[in-house]
C-alpha cells in the first residue's frame, strides 16, 4: 500500500507549481480531487506548448494532473460553495495556488476553511508572498528567473542573460509544497494539529541559487562572471562546459588540465595550471579546448577519457536518450488511459519504496468528469 493511501487531497490550484504538487502526493498514494471553474477548467488545459495536443487538449495539463479527479464547481455559486465547503471539510489536504487576496474574498482561505476542519493541512503557493512591492505581480517562472539573477548563469557571457529551458521555478515551488505538506501530515499524525503552508516562488527561486547566493556574500558581492565560451557553471573553473565535437558535442566536468593537456595531446593546454588559474583564466582555457576537441569525433575524445576516469559525457537530444539502454532500464515511462480510453505516455513518480518502482496508470480527468461521482459520495 502506498504510504499517502487514505488521503484527500483538495486541490485548486492551476498551471504547473500547485498542479506538480498535488501530482507527487497523488503518485505516493493520495486521492487528489481537482476544483476547477466549469466550461474552461485550469487555465493550462488551453496553455498549449507546441502545436502538438492530446485528446483536445494541452499536453502541459497532461502530463502534470495525471492520476487525478476533477469536479466542475463554481467558486461564486452558492450551491457549488457548499459542496466544495462540504469537501474540504473532509479533507486531509487542502491546496491552492491563487494571487493573495483571492481565496480571502472567495472565502476559502485558511482562516475560513480551519473552522470546518480545524486539523487541514492548507498548503498555498504565491509569486512574491503576501507583503512587499511584487506581492500582486504575476507569479510566472521567466519572470521569476529574471527578478532573482538567475538568468546571468546559464548560457555564454556574450549572449546576456539567459533563462533555463524549463520551468524551473514552478517546479521547485511545488516540491517545497509537496515535502512541505508531508512533513505537516506526520506532525498531524503525531501532534493531532493542522497547519498553514506558505510558499512563494520567490522564496523559492532564491534557495535553488543557495551555493550562488553564499558565495557572492562570502567573494565581497562580485557579481557572477561567465565565461565567453562553454559556459555551464558560472563560479567553476575550466573545463567545465559544453564543446563541439566533430560529429557532436561532449560534455566535460571536474579535471586537472595539466593532465588533460597530456591526456588529450593539447600542447597549448601545457602553461596553464589548475586552481586559481584555471578559473581565473577560463575563458582561454575553454577556447583552446574548444578548438581542439572539434578535430574528432564524440566517441574518440569518451574513449580516451573515459580510460582515464575524467567526468565527461555525451551530449543527448530525447531521440538518442530513448533509445538508449542506459534510459531504457529505468522505465521511466509508462502509459496512462483517461476516462474515456484515450491513452498516452508519459513519465512516471521517480520514487521507488522498498525496492519497488512507483507507477500509475490513470491518466488527466476531463473537465468535470467526476462531479457526478463524488457529489454521490458526499450526498448518497
Amino acid at each position: 500500500m502506498l504510504p499517502l493511501a487514505d488521503f484527500t487531497i483538495i486541490d485548486f490550484s492551476q498551471f504547473l507549481s500547485g498542479p506538480l504538487a498535488s501530482l507527487r502526493l497523488a503518485d505516493l498514494g493520495a486521492r487528489v480531487i481537482k476544483i476547477e471553474k466549469p466550461i474552461t477548467g485550469d487555465i493550462c488545459r488551453q496553455m498549449y506548448t507546441s502545436d502538438t495536443i492530446l485528446n483536445g487538449t494541452s499536453t502541459v495539463f497532461h502530463a502534470i494532473n495525471r492520476n487525478k479527479e476533477s469536479i466542475a464547481l463554481d467558486l461564486k455559486d452558492e450551491d457549488d460553495r457548499q459542496v466544495i465547503r462540504d469537501l474540504v471539510a473532509k479533507a486531509d489536504v487542502v491546496l491552492h495556488n491563487f494571487r493573495p487576496g483571492v481565496m480571502e474574498r472567495l472565502g476559502f482561505d485558511y482562516a475560513h476553511v480551519r473552522e470546518v476542519n480545524p486539523n487541514v493541512v492548507y498548503g498555498e503557493i504565491s509569486g512574491y508572498g503576501k507583503v512587499g512591492p511584487w506581492a500582486k505581480k504575476p507569479g510566472q517562472d521567466l519572470l521569476l528567473q529574471s527578478l532573482t539573477g538567475m538568468t546571468w548563469l546559464s548560457g555564454d557571457a556574450p549572449n546576456g542573460p539567459v533563462p533555463m529551458g524549463l520551468s524551473i521555478v514552478d517546479m521547485f515551488a511545488g516540491m517545497n509544497l509537496a515535502s512541505a505538506v508531508l512533513a505537516c501530515l506526520y506532525r498531524r499524525a503525531v501532534q493531532n494539529i493542522g497547519a498553514h503552508v506558505q510558499i512563494s516562488m520567490l522564496d523559492s527561486a532564491v534557495d535553488i541559487q543557495f551555493e550562488t547566493v553564499t558565495t557572492y556574500f562570502r567573494d565581497g558581492k562580485q557579481l557572477p562572471q561567465r565565461t565567453e565560451v562553454s559556459n555551464a557553471h558560472a563560479y567553476l573553473a575550466a573545463p567545465y562546459g559544453i564543446y563541439k565535437t566533430a560529429d557532436g558535442f561532449l560534455a566535460l566536468a571536474m579535471g586537472s588540465i595539466p593532465f588533460l593537456a597530456k591526456l588529450l595531446d593539447c600542447p597549448d593546454l601545457a602553461d596553464f595550471e589548475d586552481g586559481e588559474q584555471a578559473f581565473q583564466e577560463r575563458t582561454a582555457i575553454k577556447a583552446i579546448l574548444a578548438k581542439h576537441l572539434v578535430t574528432q569525433p564524440t566517441l574518440f575524445w569518451l574513449s580516451i577519457l573515459e580510460a582515464a576516469d575524467i567526468w565527461c559525457a555525451d551530449v543527448l537530444n530525447w531521440d538518442r536518450l530513448t533509445q538508449h539502454e542506459g534510459f531504457k532500464v529505468l522505465e521511466m515511462l509508462q502509459q496512462v488511459v483517461m476516462g474515456d480510453g484515450f491513452t498516452y505516455d508519459t513519465t512516471r513518480c521517480p520514487i521507488r519504496i522498498d525496492g519497488e518502482r512507483i507507477t500509475a496508470q490513470k491518466g488527466s480527468p476531463a473537465l468535470g468528469e467526476h462531479t457526478d461521482k463524488i457529489k454521490q459520495e458526499l450526498y448518497g
